[in-house]
């Protein structure tokens, strides 16, 4: 539809993107890297909420939040509260194979691009909507992600005593995860069947599933996780141990593995003491263990345990900082970073690497995020000249 091409997977499809902030971004971020053309609807003027979530700020002005979600996608500047808002927002949903929003639940109606009166204007269209906590009873619940955490439960079970959110906005990126491939779903029974789709996913429902073996716990065996810092419920040893200079991981899954670790640090007896013969016994004697532990990984620094224990096959590693990690994706040859070169503009952008590695039809980083209104008049062309 613009004079930058599409390719990929999804080239071709087109998604009329009423998200804001992270969840409904991410996902059509993802989508826009795999080709489809993403048109960011935006509020003239302010845009998305999380233009103005800074410092820090790129070298564009723009925040670094924002520019983390929207690179690939094309901004149209619209007030849907307008009837000639309302318009351009319609034509655009008519158009679109795709539709995303996470307005509260039920506030798209007034303007006429609620589900049902989309799907009379397309019912072809998949809309994917999202919610905090549904569009039932918990309609009226703002979905922010901090919010989700502490009343879907992450934050009781997360850090030690006291709750802990996760360092990142891990509820949004989880909904963001599920709504993509909900999306990917219904555009194959689409393909099969000529049938759009209402998708509706939240914030809660995303976090109780992704809380996998924790709500499992609960709902299979009655069992309320606790706040364990950096242990793990059903596995041990699986957690940070103090070295002689600073901290490592160390992650053992099987009783093959604990054998190798306690042969490497030298006391193979730990293997076939009556505490520790099983991974359900070391769970239930952790205390025993980290004691046995704790003495002979003093004796040497993280990088000594790391080589030697890495050489046997048993998991473990320094807990890195964020520059340390990408560090070792460069060194792994993960490329985690892209400098993107947007036609449009005559600066590098630096961008987070799509993490997935594709044979055939590779992400494309096409343009960096842009700014409020920035494509609206290639939007309107578009528009203007209907579906082709």
């Amino acid at each position: 539809m613009s004079e930058i091409p599409t390719r990929g997977a999804l080239d071709g499809i087109v998604v009329a993107d009423f998200s804001r902030v992270l969840a409904g971004p991410y996902a059509t971020m993802l989508l826009a890297d795999l080709g489809a053309t993403v048109i960011k609807v935006e509020r003239p003027g302010l845009g998305d909420d999380t233009r103005a979530w800074g410092p820090p700020f790129a070298a564009s002005g723009q925040s670094t939040y924002f520019e983390s979600v929207n690179r690939n996608k094309q901004s149209l500047a619209t007030d849907i509260s307008t009837p000639e808002g309302r318009a351009v927002a319609s034509a655009l949903a008519a158009r679109a194979d795709i539709m995303i929003e996470n307005f509260k639940p039920g506030s798209l109606g007034r303007y006429d691009l609620d589900y049902s009166s989309v799907r009379a204007l397309n019912p072809g269209i998949v809309y994917c909507s999202i919610s905090g906590f549904g569009a039932g009873a918990g309609h009226d619940l703002p979905g922010y992600d901090l919010l989700v955490q502490a009343m879907g439960g992450l934050m009781s079970i997360t850090g030690t005593s006291d709750p802990t959110k996760a360092g990142v906005a891990v509820v949004d990126v989880l909904t963001g995860l599920h709504a993509t491939v909900a999306i990917l779903a219904a555009l194959r029974h689409r393909e099969h069947t000529g049938e759009g789709q209402l998708i509706e996913v939240s914030l809660l429902s995303a976090l109780l599933s992704s809380m996998v073996n924790q709500s499992a716990a609960f709902v299979a065996a009655g069992v309320v996780p606790s706040p364990m810092g950096n242990a793990h419920p059903s596995i041990a040893p699986y957690e940070d141990y103090p070295t002689a200079d600073r901290p490592i991981i160390i992650a053992v899954g099987n009783d093959g593995q604990f054998l190798q670790l306690a042969q490497a640090l030298g006391r193979p007896e730990l293997a076939h003491d009556e505490r520790f013969r099983t991974n359900t016994l070391r769970v239930a004697h952790r205390g025993d263990l980290t004691g046995e532990l704790v003495p002979v990984l003093a004796l040497h620094g993280a990088d000594h345990w790391q080589r030697l224990l890495t050489a046997v096959g048993v998991p473990c590693g320094p807990i890195n900082s964020i520059p340390d990690a990408f560090a070792l994706a460069e060194r792994l040859g993960l490329d985690p970073v892209h400098l993107l070169d947007d036609p449009r503009r005559s600066t590098s952008n630096t961008q987070v690497a799509n993490p997935v590695r594709y044979s055939a039809t590779p992400p494309a980083y096409r343009t960096a995020p842009p700014s409020v209104g920035e494509d609206t008049e290639a939007v309107l062309s578009f528009l203007a000249r209907g579906r082709q």
